[in-house]
């Protein structure tokens, strides 16, 4: 098939097209790198800044672009608002998109409508980034969230795009309890896809003995995504236990470099709020660095898995936290390696990008299957 993949988040589309190429189908990646991350495009849409000038280049730059996004068997949107323009503005790009293309699917990966309104009711999650048990999380940067895709333009793109698309690919099980109840019959759940080949295993340390923890700091996203919370936790347990670990920090650096930072950890602290590994903490499993996070049980049965449990789960309080943190830095070395060693089977058994390319493979011929007959 000939495929197009719109957009980027977190390197999902770049390692789901070379996944696509292994099996021998034909893949154009159009991507503006997500930001500062500078992933891999075959064709890059980059809006260089928000000023007048640079916006009516983006905007050329778009229009002259769709030509080129014709006669395409599939089309995938990393999600609903898939350029860097407002909901009202990219609408005509998709309809544009739709009509010249056999078929469009949409992906269900991150921040979107269907997962804000999920958050927000305070019954679909015990907690997320929207809500602690029975408390909205409100404030800061959820408002602006709040206010987008509920109430904005970018909700209303996105309620037209999910009823409009032939089928939706939720990566994460947040994502697909969230669109679950309104698009059971078009949604599907595919794991996010992990390129094995690509990932150099972290490097054993043994000159220090210290377990050595990474953690990413967005210094405008702490709050939202619990860095702050876990970094606390975290420098308690350096200052407790100076002998048995170290912290290695990193902020908001390009792709490869934090790539290459994590290549002599052990463990990596993300996503306090998540009850899942996103694409961050898989790319560390495959490097076989120990993940805290989102490992709830509804994590396991949406993979349908029943032994491994590689993940050290934390609820979203410093004390839980710590209390983790401190159990592990007195692991013996052989449950350490235990970990490590189940937290590479975990992405080889439900990740290998070559695997999750076949699953959506087997989607979009099935959803276009049922759309020609």
């Amino acid at each position: 098939m000939k495929i197009l993949l719109l957009g980027d988040y977190s390197n999902v589309h770049w390692t789901l097209g070379e996944g696509l190429r292994r099996l021998g189908h034909t893949v154009t990646v159009v991507s503006d790198g997500d930001g500062w991350k500078n992933y891999r495009r075959d064709i890059d849409l980059r809006r260089r800044s928000l000023s007048r000038t640079d916006s009516l280049r983006y905007l050329f730059d778009v229009c002259r672009l769709m030509p080129r996004l014709t006669g395409y068997d599939v089309v995938q949107l990393i999600n609903p608002v898939f350029l860097d323009l407002r909901g009202s503005r990219m609408m005509p790009f998709y309809r544009f998109v739709r009509r010249h293309n056999r078929s469009l699917f949409m992906g269900a990966f991150g921040m979107d409508h269907y997962w804000v309104k999920a958050g927000l009711d305070c019954r679909t999650f015990r907690y997320s980034d929207f809500n602690l048990g029975e408390r909205q999380r409100r404030g800061g940067e959820n408002e602006e969230f709040i206010h987008a895709w509920l109430h904005g333009e970018k909700g209303e793109a996105n309620r037209r795009i999910a009823s409009d698309c032939d089928g939706i690919i939720s990566g994460l099980y947040e994502y697909d309890a969230s669109y679950r109840p309104y698009f059971p019959d078009k949604l599907r759940f595919i794991p996010f896809p992990i390129d094995l080949s690509a990932v150099s295993p972290a490097k054993p340390h043994p000159e220090t003995g210290k377990l050595r923890f990474f953690i990413g700091i967005q210094r405008s996203r702490n709050e939202y995504k619990g860095t702050d919370i876990m970094l606390r936790a975290l420098e308690r347990i350096q200052a407790a236990y100076p002998e048995r670990c170290e912290i290695i920090r990193a902020e908001s650096v390009p792709f490869e470099t934090y790539r290459h930072m994590m290549d002599t950890s052990d463990v990596l602290l993300d996503q306090l709020y998540s009850y899942t590994p996103a694409m961050n903490a898989l790319l560390a499993m495959a490097k076989g660095l120990i993940v805290v996070g989102g490992g709830e049980e509804e994590n396991y049965n949406i993979l349908g898995e029943q032994q491994l449990r590689p993940i050290v789960n934390v609820l979203p309080d410093e004390d839980d936290v710590y209390a983790r943190l401190e159990e592990m830095v007195h692991w013996p070395a052989e449950r350490v390696r235990q970990m490590q060693e189940d937290s590479r089977e975990y992405i080889r058994r439900h990740h290998d990008h070559v695997k999750v390319a076949r699953q959506y493979v087997d989607f979009w011929e099935e959803r276009l299957q049922q759309k020609q007959g």
